[in-house]
């Protein structure tokens, strides 16, 4: 089986779709098929193209897998007007460049966002006579609409629903990541073939005992509890509400909050604790994905935000949080939440609630032994559910079954109906296994 993967995002990137494409192009490499990737330079989340990538077009191999590297005009600006620029830039190299040197795959899987790329999906798939796998990580427009980006009703945000229209109806299946964002496809575009393709953690690569001196010396530990933030510094975050967090908490909580990682908003919230003097919380520089699993397991409290609900967002960062051995203070609504209550895995707190992630610091920070309970919960559930490894192999044994249909394309048809049944994407029992791929 030949499989490309077009995505903006690939490592050696830090970022949860570089981690997650990567390992599963790795996963089919090691079934014996081949896989391209199809992807910009690298310049995540900086916005400035890493050393040795300014050019035109690569081609390297990173594990075994054939990557494909075209031009991109890399920004770290918010503002539409940039951001529509470094996404076309990718759009438009990636369709001349992919028509060209691309072997023709079976299945070409396209990541979104950017939305856009779907278009290069479209003309590549239809070139190389490939059936296209639309992946879904966010709901666009309609993120863009709750973020604030765009207006809905508008101009952009109409044409964005049209773009969105138009890459599901020429996907041969949609994937998504979360189940709220399969449950919302599936109400809204019935005839599309959909699968939730959960995200995941390799839980064999966090754990509580991965803790090392030097990650706890990075983190400052003092005894005090450790409070960590470690992601992109964006506007989906909020992580302005970490930091009043942080200032509003009490003399007597000792508690440090420590954030590593780089964005567009890092230069403000870096900013904003300067201004008013807050003594616990300190920021950090991005660090390679292999020392992660080191760093989280020397922090207390893993913090996960959302800056608002966003319907199907569930962040990555949740899996290796509770793969990991830790609490997790998610600030998040929806199904992230549904995750954190249901395996008991730490505390919720609204998007927005200043005083319900004081009290939730307050709380984890005085008790050892709750941290450890919910901890443990979490790690158990990371490792029955939401196993990075298991979840690839169930998705690349998908994908073998329906490139050779056994009794030919009416067998097709009917899997493929089959994981659009409502009731295959939750808790899914043996029978039923292949319509969720979050076990």
């Amino acid at each position: 089986m030949k499989l490309a993967i077009l995505t903006q995002y690939y490592p050696p990137e830090v970022g949860a779709p570089q981690s997650r494409l990567s390992a599963l192009a790795r996963e089919f490499v090691r079934r014996g098929h081949q896989v391209s990737v199809l992807t910009a330079m690298p310049n995540y989340p900086t916005g400035k193209l890493h050393r040795g990538y300014r050019r035109m077009f690569l081609r390297e191999e990173r594990d075994g897998v054939r990557v494909i590297r075209t031009f991109i005009w890399p920004t770290q600006q918010t503002g539409l007007v940039p951001r529509l620029a470094s996404y076309f830039s990718f759009v438009l190299s990636a369709a001349l460049f992919g028509s060209i040197y691309l072997d023709a795959p079976d299945y070409l899987l396209v990541e979104s966002p950017p939305l856009f790329l779907g278009l290069t999906g479209v003309l590549l798939s239809r070139l190389k006579r490939a059936r296209m796998v639309f992946n879904v990580s966010d709901l666009w427009p309609e993120s863009a609409v709750r973020l604030g980006l765009l207006r809905q009703g508008g101009a952009a945000y109409k044409l964005g629903a049209s773009l969105e229209r138009f890459c599901y109806r020429h996907a041969w299946l949609v994937t998504g990541q979360s189940a709220e964002i399969v449950s919302d496809i599936r109400a809204r575009f019935a005839r599309c073939n959909t699968v939730h393709l959960s995200n995941g953690a390799d839980s064999d690569a966090f754990g509580g005992d991965k803790a090392t001196a030097a990650s706890q010396e990075l983190l400052g530990k003092n005894g005090n509890c450790v409070a960590l933030y470690a992601g992109l510094h964006g506007l989906a975050q909020g992580l302005e509400l970490l930091v009043d967090g942080a200032d509003s908490l009490p003399p007597d909580c000792h508690l440090d909050m420590v954030l590593i990682g780089d964005g567009p908003t890092k230069g403000a919230i870096v900013d904003r604790v300067k201004r008013r003097g807050i003594q616990r919380v300190r920021f950090l520089s991005p660090r390679p994905h292999r020392e992660m699993p080191a760093i989280l397991a020397a922090a207390d409290v893993l913090v996960v935000p959302l800056v608002k609900y966003i319907r199907g967002a569930v962040p990555s960062k949740l899996y290796e949080a509770m793969a990991s051995g830790r609490p997790v203070v998610l600030i998040a609504e929806g199904e992230a939440a549904q995750i954190v209550r249901q395996h008991d895995a730490g505390m919720c707190v609204a998007p927005g609630d200043l005083a319900g992630l004081v009290q939730a610091l307050r709380t984890l920070s005085g008790d050892a032994d709750l941290r450890a309970r919910l901890g443990a919960n979490g790690r158990a559930a990371a490792i029955q559910f939401f196993d990075r490894k298991h979840i690839a192999v169930k998705f690349v044994e998908l994908l073998e079954r329906q490139l050779h249909p056994a009794t030919g394309p009416a067998v097709e048809k009917l899997v493929l109906h089959a994981l659009q049944q409502p009731g295959a994407l939750r808790d899914p029992g043996p029978a039923r296994a292949s319509a969720s791929l979050s076990r």
